[in-house]
């Protein structure tokens, strides 16, 4: 029960709030109560002439309820522990791919299709932070999405072939390479390391494509013909329906592959990348 003294102010201990009846700058103030003392330092005073415990800390804050979980609970709880990367598309249950790029061990990455789709992961890469550093025999195709970039100057940079400097990545500054070289990319000067990861491009299955494949950890296939797609199906003892599937794949289409799993991706572009690089494609 509350109890309401003759000034107005409520007796169960609470403050009240600045203006009203009672309290400090409402009706009945008398200076004291609004949280000056005889010393003219701030801090409400008790009804016994003694400052409250919470004197110097401010008012007292709104009262939530606490939140809490039984135990039964805990087991719904979770959080997205390996997640992060790039989005590079949406799965066959519409969720989204996430490619993580930035790893602290060596990361090799083999593209067999376009250049829409590997400049899509460039911009992407670099949006997180990352610098990208592409190695090509075409600079021109990277021009527009360079000057869209600042020149160069923001996370993009272009090299000829065999011409890419050491990038000096660290977990503050990963780097994306990305080996544009055609179908028989020579062996690159910088390679893949802790921090910088190596994504190659290669248009068609080429002779260096085995080697290539064998030594990466992700592989990522879009449109080939049916010849290529029993070779590659050998090389990575993908199913019947698979090595079926791919010589139909769409424009914008992915099958990702690792050792343990694979994945269908379609790669949507943002309004800005349709802007930049035009709609997913498979041929350049």
């Amino acid at each position: 029960m509350t109890v309401t003294t003759t000034g107005g102010a409520a007796a169960s201990g609470e403050p009240e709030p600045y203006g009203g009846p009672g309290g400090p700058g409402g009706p009945g103030d008398s200076g004291r109560s609004a949280g000056f003392g005889r010393s003219g330092r701030f801090g409400r005073l008790g009804r016994s002439g003694r400052r409250s415990p919470r004197s110097g800390f401010g008012l007292i804050g709104p009262r939530h309820a606490r939140h809490s979980v039984s135990a039964d609970q805990l087991a719904a709880l979770a959080l997205p522990i390996g997640d992060d990367g790039v989005v590079i598309g949406v799965g066959a249950e519409g969720r989204p791919a996430v490619l993580g790029i930035n790893r602290p061990t060596p990361y090799d990455v083999v593209l067999i299709g376009g250049l829409w789709t590997a400049q899509v992961l460039a911009l992407r890469t670099a949006a997180t932070g990352a610098r990208v550093a592409v190695e090509t025999g075409r600079p021109q195709a990277w021009e527009q999405m360079v000057h869209a970039m600042g020149g160069g100057q923001n996370g993009l940079a272009v090299y000829e072939v065999g011409r890419v400097p050491p990038q000096g990545a660290s977990a503050g500054t990963p780097v994306l390479v990305v080996r544009d070289c055609g179908m028989r990319p020579p062996r690159g000067r910088v390679t893949s390391g802790p921090w910088q990861s190596v994504l190659t491009l290669l248009p068609y299955l080429s002779p260096v494509a085995p080697r290539l494949v064998r030594q990466a950890r992700l592989v990522g296939v879009q449109r080939i013909s049916p010849d290529e797609s029993a070779e590659l199906g050998r090389a990575l003892a993908l199913p019947g329906r698979d090595v079926e599937a791919l010589p139909t794949l769409a424009d914008g289409f992915t099958l990702w592959c690792t050792d343990r799993d694979r994945q269908y991706v379609m790669t949507q572009p943002t309004d800005a990348e349709t802007g930049l690089l035009g709609n997913p494609r498979r041929m350049d």
